[in-house]
């Protein structure tokens, strides 16, 4: 099969959870198939990883963001509210990759064109339509829920405005526009019955997110340092506020009991209150080149996030290496975790700690957790598996691609 891939960043170098996502199923499908991508430079220096993705992607096609002057992006976010889009979705507009991706649906027959995240949904418009092509819109969160969520936890009015209004605006318009597709993926059981709450007449398939079992085995039992690890993206508000949450209400309590406890925080482009919390036996890392040798020398992974959308890959990472995991409910919600079970649950500071506390002090706990995470991840979440279901339905839509009047049930 033909299939083109059109995402918000080139999925390389692996920083990031959307990245290493879309990496991680790119890269399973390309070993069966033909596919193409096309997407954004985050940065200048991406382009450095285009040579990579092209060792198993036919075609890799990029665009650069053009810099704009304040007034001209307010302009244009007003032009687009004007025609009754989220003004927010501009933001992504790109003549350059509009006719890049032209260019490529002109000249190869795609059985599938596969769009990342609602927010990159206007480029179904670059389209042919009618076209032979079946078309897929990956939800990796919904930026209604997400907006909602990040306005409730900004302090400053002018902080929370932004986000609410966009979330307002996608709220209507995401499960709406979603209809121009021929299906939906979602990342959990709780994604799509949101969708599907919001517009029963889509076609929803839930493809998780995963970890890659085979590379990411457990690591030995940590040293007794009560180390604890945060990995996240900290230039993120939702992992910045979580990790300035967990050092003013949660780790004081812990201390109160092992005063000893150290807490890294792991992850790039952190915001001013993040980096001040280095210091004290915290410690604000940045960007790493690999994550495990602080796994390694940490007991417990800590994801203490209050806002924030779709499934954390860093929840499965962590129990994949072996590392029992303590969440607050948002933090591990859309994944098939049982409290108690695969890790532990808990919503304000006290009980947080306390959890915490329990997986540094009682071993057979830890070793409990640690055992039952990694089996989960084996069961449900690795990305071998993942790859051949959404193969699965590509397979499905090439089929339907060349019986247009076959009729499909749900």
């Amino acid at each position: 099969m033909q299939i083109l891939i059109i995402a918000d960043y080139l999925p390389y170098p692996l920083i990031g959870g959307d990245r290493i996502r879309i990496y991680n199923l790119l890269y399973r499908v390309a070993r069966r198939h033909e596919v193409s991508l096309a997407g954004f430079l985050e940065q200048p220096e991406d382009a450095e990883g285009v040579p990579h993705l092209r060792e198993f992607c036919a075609r890799v096609e990029t665009a650069s963001f053009k810099s704009t002057s304040r007034p001209v992006k307010v302009l244009g976010m007003l032009g687009f509210g004007l025609t009754g889009k989220p003004p927010e979705l501009n933001l992504l507009h790109s003549d350059e990759l509009v006719t890049k991706i032209r260019r490529l649906v002109s000249s190869v027959d795609f059985d599938v064109v596969q769009i990342e995240h609602s927010r990159m949904a206007l480029y179904w418009e670059t389209l042919p339509h009618p076209g032979p092509s079946k078309s897929i819109l990956m939800f990796h969160n919904f930026i209604s829920q997400q907006d909602k969520r990040l306005s409730q936890i900004e302090r400053r009015w002018v902080n929370k405005l932004r986000p609410l209004v966009n979330s307002i605006a996608m709220r209507q318009w995401e499960p709406r526009y979603a209809e121009k597709f021929d299906r939906c993926t979602t990342v959990s059981k709780v994604d799509r019955e949101l969708l599907l709450t919001a517009n029963p007449r889509l076609r929803v398939d839930i493809i998780p997110n995963g970890v890659d079992v085979q590379k990411y085995e457990p690591l030995p039992a940590p040293n007794p340092a009560p180390s604890l690890l945060f990995i996240g993206n900290m230039g993120y508000p939702p992992g910045a506020d979580a990790a300035v949450y967990f050092c003013r209400e949660i780790l004081p309590l812990i201390r109160r009991q092992i005063s000893a406890t150290e807490l890294w925080i792991v992850g790039r482009m952190p915001r001013p209150e993040v980096r001040q919390l280095n210091g004290s036996g915290v410690y604000v890392t940045g960007q790493v080149d690999d994550v495990i040798p602080y796994y390694r020398q940490s007991a417990v992974c800590v994801v203490p996030l209050r806002a924030g959308g779709g499934t954390r890959l860093k929840i499965l990472e962590a129990m994949a290496l072996g590392r029992p995991v303590v969440s607050t409910t948002i933090g591990c919600e859309g994944l098939e975790v049982v409290d108690g079970e695969h890790l532990l649950i808990a919503d304000d500071p006290q009980q947080f700690a306390e959890k915490t506390l329990r997986l540094l002090t009682d071993r057979q706990l830890y070793q409990r957790i640690a055992a039952q995470g990694r089996q989960l991840v084996e069961d449900q979440y690795d990305w071998d598996k993942i790859a051949e279901k959404l193969t699965d339905i590509y397979t499905e839509q090439a089929a339907q691609r060349r019986q247009p009047n076959q009729i499909v049930t749900a």
